[in-house]
């Protein structure tokens, strides 16, 4: 192996690295919501500090291939990849951190009713799950495992689209609770923006491995 496959090896287990650890953020988000388990909450926000440093190395390792080696064609696809997929999973981990602030700002614990009808729990779960397809595919070069999440992000888009008239209505009734619905509206929101930034990482993917820009096709939609 040469030295710059060794480095390209190690730069790959560095992103999978972060891919399980913004994947894990979400995970905790969920949890802390739900229970409104606010030391889960300050967890997750400590945790933020160790994705910072690990998108700094990686934008690091990436600056330094291009210094040092000066790849090309697969290689060069695959950097600009990376550089790319870093940002999209620090955003990600931000979202989590977003998330885990609500449960801090909220001294009572979200309504279940109001969770059920806005479809949280499968919104987080769809989220999470997305991640997890694009690790997965990223890790045994499948740009079919990828290609999984196109479809789930329109799913993610309808749940929020749906849910605007639900807490609508919801505060209508029930106006003392307007604050809380407004969190929860807000925690959908990140959720569809993970998935958008989850779908960027999917095409980053299949730009390395297959050299196709899928960003902007009508059919990928």
């Amino acid at each position: 192996m040469s030295q710059l496959e060794s480095e390209l090896s190690q730069l790959k287990e560095a992103i999978l690295a972060m891919m399980a650890l913004a994947t894990e953020q979400l995970i905790k988000a969920q949890e802390a919501i739900e229970n409104l388990d606010q030391e889960l909450a300050q967890e997750i926000i400590h945790r933020e500090s160790r994705m910072n440093a690990m998108e700094l190395s990686i934008d690091r390792d990436c600056e330094n291939m291009f210094a040092l080696f000066n790849p090309v064609a697969t290689d060069l696809r695959f950097v600009l990849a990376m550089l790319k997929i870093n940002s999209e999973l620090e955003r990600i981990g931000d979202h989590a951190v977003g998330l885990a602030k609500y449960v801090l700002d909220n001294q009572v614990k979200f309504n279940g009713e109001l969770t059920t009808k806005i479809e949280l729990t499968e919104m987080f779960n769809m989220a999470i799950e997305m991640t997890n397809d694009v690790r997965i595919g990223f890790d045994n070069d499948s740009t079919k495992m990828v290609r999984k999440v196109f479809k789930k992000d329109l799913t993610l888009n309808n749940i929020l689209k749906q849910s605007s008239d639900v807490i609508a209505e919801y505060v209508g009734n029930n106006p003392s609770a307007a604050r809380q619905s407004l969190f929860l509206f807000s925690a959908l929101r990140k959720l569809e923006r993970v998935g958008d930034l989850t779908k960027n990482i999917a095409e980053q993917t299949i730009f390395y491995l297959e050299a196709e820009v899928v960003r902007h096709k009508e059919g990928k939609k």
